[in-house]
């Protein structure tokens, strides 16, 4: 009996999908900023937007499942490479008629008595936190902690960004002094260490402007300003040696240094903002303890 013929090699999937980079965002974090430069600088690939949780971006990103990630550290650094961009201010959330609100921020003594709830996806890791620990089993999410908040059951502490995100009309907020911040970060895969989209990324994120930026776009910027100094310098139509041509590659405007090769200032894209350099209550000396 005669052998059935082997089996050819399945012929390579098609792709034809077009380039796109995927960006992983953690609760809280909002990009409106740096996604709206992106898509200018950036139009033909298209930036996703993917979303995990805090404590699964790190695995998310390692698994190769979105390109790069705004998230909070820690990170495993022997996998992931990161730069860090702003540490959030921490804050109570407590029902609106909670005696503490008559405060315009809140110190660690001021919670000694009062019970905390700690969610299982806590992203401030405060061993030391004041105040009682909740008896009750800890919520699964900081959206099941803000709803016991409301019940009345105890306060909450998180970043200000989780505070805006789970806003509800019966509670609000204040700051707490002397708490440790959570630190957002952008990160990436190590093994994509300058990648030109990723570059193009961290350019964005840190201000830089399209001339200084180390991406993709940068060769195309530095080749487009070559073409105008030679336009401008008489290069492409005559000798430009004249009085004319002098004063053309005189220093003007753009000279030396000038601006339109500077990096501008970070455009931080959290609704939690920077965190405040100092704190202690109006008139107290008490300070934020240092970092």
């Amino acid at each position: 009996m005669s052998e059935p013929p082997a089996a050819e090699p399945a012929e390579p999937a098609a792709t034809d999908d077009p380039q796109r980079f995927r960006l992983l965002l953690v609760p809280g974090v909002v990009p409106a900023s740096w996604v709206r430069t992106w898509r200018e600088r950036v139009a033909d690939v298209p930036l996703e937007l993917v979303h995990a949780p805090a404590a699964d971006a790190g695995a998310v990103l390692a698994r190769g499942e979105a390109d790069a990630a705004l998230l909070r550290l820690p990170v495993d650094r022997d996998v992931l490479s990161a730069i860090p961009l702003y540490v959030e201010t921490t804050v109570v959330v407590l029902p609106k008629d909670h005696v503490l609100t008559a405060l315009d921020e809140v110190a660690p003594d001021d919670l000694a008595e009062e019970t905390l709830i700690t969610p299982a996806d806590d992203v401030l890791r405060w061993p030391d936190a004041p105040g009682e620990p909740s008896l009750l089993p800890p919520p699964a999410t900081t959206e099941e902690a803000v709803a016991l908040v409301a019940s009345g059951v105890g306060l909450l502490l998180v970043p200000q960004s989780l505070a805006r995100l789970h806003h509800r009309k019966d509670l609000t907020y204040r700051p707490l002094t002397d708490a440790p911040g959570s630190q957002a970060a952008l990160a990436w895969l190590a093994a994509r260490d300058g990648d030109p989209l990723v570059e193009e990324l961290i350019g964005i994120v840190r201000g830089r402007t399209v001339n200084s930026s180390r991406g993709r776009g940068a060769a195309g910027s530095a080749r487009a300003g070559t073409d105008r100094a030679d336009a401008s310098t008489g290069r492409s139509g005559g000798s430009g040696k004249g009085a004319a041509g002098k004063a053309a590659t005189g220093r003007g405007a753009t000279g030396k240094g000038g601006a339109a090769t500077r990096g501008g200032r970070p455009s931080f894209g959290s609704g939690g903002g920077r965190g405040r350099a100092g704190g202690g209550r109006p008139g107290s000396s008490r300070g934020r303890k240092g970092r």
